[in-house]
């Protein structure tokens, strides 16, 4: 019993108090969808693969090698974003960031059992993302030679600029959904606190909650008239 009485004092509570609930969760879907498309810059991802795979002999397949050019790929993924290729790429495409802000924007990703690992660069510039992607892989693939004195490294596939190129980041549609969530718990949350600090006798059952005493009598609202 205490159970049912429970359930409708909430669902009472949220009739009671439906729009401010609706009124927090729109004000936080607008506050969220402006941020998105108005405030927060776009950013553009660019991606290269590059594969690792010393040149055989009489096409033969040394397995021995191909384990070796995958173990190696951890290597190359720290000398890829190392000072001694991102130091020339900068001077190369003359860009005006440091060595340290330039790597945070490549992200390295390795397939496992795999000689083919791709290099992604996001930036704000759709162009330029794609200009550091293929400047990377083609700096690293001729200073490999002299670092780890070999030449396994092949460019398997250039990053391309698109026609209408589309942001990886922000989601503004993602960033609504997520405010809309929270605005509706938090309203959900702010209406049954002021419903726990409303104080207000409105009824019998008020006064017989509040004061813990048996009703014996009420008086009907007579209006002026009669």
């Amino acid at each position: 019993m205490e159970e049912t009485i429970s359930i409708k004092e909430i669902l009472k509570t949220l009739k009671k108090r439906w729009k401010l609930i609706m009124l927090l969760t729109l004000v936080a879907a607008l506050i969220s969808g402006t941020i998105s498309y108005f405030l927060l810059t776009p950013v553009y991802q660019s991606s290269t693969q590059i594969l690792v795979n010393q040149k055989q002999s009489e096409n033969q397949i040394d397995s021995t090698q191909i384990k070796s050019n995958i173990d190696m790929i951890n290597t190359y993924s720290v000398i890829i974003k190392s000072p001694a290729i991102l130091e020339k790429v900068i001077d190369e495409l003359e860009l005006d960031q440091s060595v340290d802000q330039l790597s945070q924007k490549i992200t390295i990703n390795i397939q496992e059992n795999s000689q083919v690992f791709s290099l992604t660069v996001q930036d704000s510039n759709p162009t330029k993302a794609v200009e550091i992607a293929n400047t990377v892989s083609s700096i690293f693939q001729k200073e490999i030679k002299n670092i780890m004195n070999v030449d396994n490294v092949s460019i398997l596939a250039k990053a391309e600029i698109k026609e209408n190129p589309t942001p990886v980041k922000p989601s503004p549609l993602l960033n609504i959904a997520i405010a809309v969530v929270v605005g509706l718990m938090a309203g959900v949350g702010l209406a049954f606190l002021l419903e726990y600090m409303d104080n207000t006798i409105r009824d019998e059952k008020d006064i017989e909650t509040l004061l813990d005493l048996p009703l014996l009598g009420s008086i009907q609202k007579i209006s002026q008239h009669k």
